[in-house]
């Protein structure tokens, strides 16, 4: 349980980014497949950013916890998934 609320805490900072980005894709587009297409391509570049920056410093604490960088991302990819299904259906019905 303490490795979920690890990575939940990783994700925090993305939050905000990503209802940003569940808007603006709700606005042109409220289609839940590229919405989730888009999310994937936000994710490799959160990976990338983090991985190849001097942001690198976090990923070791979470590797020090046994949760490898794979397992970080894809379930930040989940969680972001889950919330965009959500925000988009609920975006849907009032349009």
């Amino acid at each position: 349980m303490y490795r979920f609320l690890a990575i939940l805490t990783f994700y925090r900072p993305f939050v905000v980014w990503s209802f940003i980005a569940n808007a603006i894709i709700g606005f042109f587009n409220p289609l839940i497949a590229p919405a989730l297409v888009t999310k994937l391509f936000l994710t490799v570049f959160a990976w990338y950013y983090v991985s190849e920056t001097p942001n690198k410093r976090k990923l070791t604490f979470y590797k020090n916890l046994g949760i490898s960088t794979l397992r970080l991302f894809s379930v930040i990819f989940i969680l972001d998934c889950i919330l965009t299904i959500i925000f988009i259906t609920i975006l849907k019905e009032f349009t």
